[in-house]
């Protein structure tokens, strides 16, 4: 099992005076992390953010992943992330000698990951040693961002100088993966997080909330700390405006929507150059490092690519380089035909899909813009326009993949074959995690429809999974500009 971003709690291992009152307390994922930042905000700031130059830990401070299952069943005591789906795996005979919780330091970029903890040869070495004692190959479960990181390790477990596992190794090893809200194109709203420090949680607030939130973190400081943690960044959207549109549409446009979900950054007023026209994506991300450090703009650029590979020579040539490892649209799936993927998502709830900026007016700001909060109109709510997803990741980078991408041949020569299953979001009103038939990106893992069809393939019965699309990627996917033939 392999969680997604922020669900891995984050303990310290530092015995340097800074951070011996913290041994081995969780500084993220617990009522610790709570206690640190409410009394000692700068300290916790320390410890948590990366070092902007290596990516590496700051001098005298370590922080490592939780390991085992209590790493990500629950995120803060009440809270349970993976804990439902441990119980039902219990239930046939899944226990800590066969089953293992992969949990990572997501803050990391992946090769880093792999340079200071080893995460990658560590997690190969476990599922050939599970292989060897089960007589059986593994099943791999990701959530959300774990689905990148898998991604990754696919190629890296067999590229010549890094995993050495030659092209046969996924083939005899790996027998399922279950994709669960794998944000396999991104996730939309990492991109405000990064350039402003905001998202729809924020700008949705309550002006009494929003002065509390900026008294206590600054929209200034949390943009300082996602971007002191790159790996958070690998999360900002792939396939440029071949997926996401252009000025004047995108493939998911809805019939007598108002504004294109194209224009991916929106400024209602365009007077200075720090807004000066409408974003694409492709255009947004060539502004986030126009206006960013220097450190932040090189550790994204070494580390990761979010463009599109249109030939099969592009493919096989982008299998040596490793910033192209997470871009599943540069390179393809392992040459591997007895590999199973199945893609489960929810679908059905208000997700943000672009946005409207301003200027940022704050004086003691070093942020140029902000989302304009203040707008409101049609279908724009506080800056924000919505699309379909599951509350955090949209429809097109959760389902394109799976319903297109991985069908065209040179992102899949061998024809590894793929399922998918969505889910509507019909929530309980009357439960606060939405109740058993949640969609929403986290709460799905306790979604009982979800926890069965993983009992199956986990009990060797995936082969009864029918294919459940109910949404229109597949119509937006034909929409999308990448072709069998480019």
């Amino acid at each position: 099992m392999i969680p997604g971003v922020i669900s891995t709690g984050l303990e310290s291992w530092g015995t340097e005076t800074a951070s011996r009152q913290y041994f081995r307390k969780r500084l993220w994922g617990s009522w610790s992390m709570m206690r640190a930042l409410v009394l000692d905000k700068a300290g916790w700031k320390r410890h948590i953010m990366l070092d902007r130059v290596t990516g590496l830990d700051p001098p005298g401070i370590k922080l490592r992943a939780s390991q085992g299952f209590d790493a990500a069943d629950f995120f803060i005591t009440g809270y349970w992330i993976w804990n439902k789906i441990l119980e039902n795996l219990a239930t046939i005979g899944y226990d800590p000698t066969n089953s293992f919780t992969a949990a990572y330091d997501w803050r990391l970029s992946y090769m880093n990951l792999e340079i200071r903890d080893h995460y990658f040869t560590r997690l190969k070495g476990y599922i050939e040693t599970a292989v060897r004692t089960e007589k059986q190959k593994v099943v791999l479960v990701s959530h959300s961002m774990g689905s990148q990181v898998l991604l990754y390790f696919l190629h890296w477990v067999e590229a010549k100088g890094y995993g050495d596992g030659g092209p046969d190794w996924v083939n005899t090893f790996i027998g399922s993966w279950i994709n669960v809200s794998g944000c396999m194109l991104g996730a939309l709203k990492g991109y405000p997080a990064v350039l402003s420090g905001e998202m729809k949680d924020t700008a949705q607030l309550n002006a009494f909330a929003v002065y509390g939130l900026e008294k206590f973190l600054a929209k200034e400081e949390r943009a300082e700390i996602f971007r002191a943690m790159p790996g958070i960044s690998s999360m900002l959207p792939i396939g440029g405006d071949a997926v996401w549109g252009n000025r004047t549409w995108a493939p998911d446009d809805r019939p007598n929507q108002n504004v294109s979900y194209g224009t991916f950054i929106n400024f209602r007023e365009s007077n200075s150059t720090h807004s000066p026209k409408n974003l694409t994506v492709e255009e947004s991300l060539a502004y986030l490092l126009a206006n960013s450090d220097t450190w932040y703009s090189d550790q994204i650029a070494n580390s990761y690519s979010h463009g599109v590979a249109h030939t099969a020579a592009e493919v096989e040539d982008n299998a040596r380089d490793p910033r192209k490892w997470i871009n599943p649209l540069e390179t393809r799936l392992p040459l591997a035909p007895h590999l199973k993927i199945y893609c489960f998502y929810g679908i059905g709830k208000s997700t943000e899909r672009s946005y409207f900026y301003r200027e940022d007016q704050d004086v003691n700001s070093k942020l140029n813009v902000t989302i304009d909060t203040a707008f409101t109109r049609g279908e724009v709510d506080h800056g924000i326009i919505p699309g379909e997803g599951d509350g955090t990741v949209s429809l097109l980078s959760s389902g394109y993949m799976c319903a297109k991408g991985w069908r065209i041949k040179r992102y899949n020569p061998a024809g590894v074959q793929i399922k998918t299953y969505e889910m509507p979001h019909e929530p309980n009103r009357f439960s606060p995690r939405g109740g058993p038939n949640t969609a929403d990106h986290v709460d799905i893992l306790g979604r009982a429809s979800l926890n069965d069809l993983i009992l199956r393939i986990a009990g060797g019965k995936g082969d009864m999974i029918e294919e459940n699309v109910v949404s229109n990627i597949r119509e937006y996917a034909d929409k999308v500009k990448i072709y069998e033939n480019d």
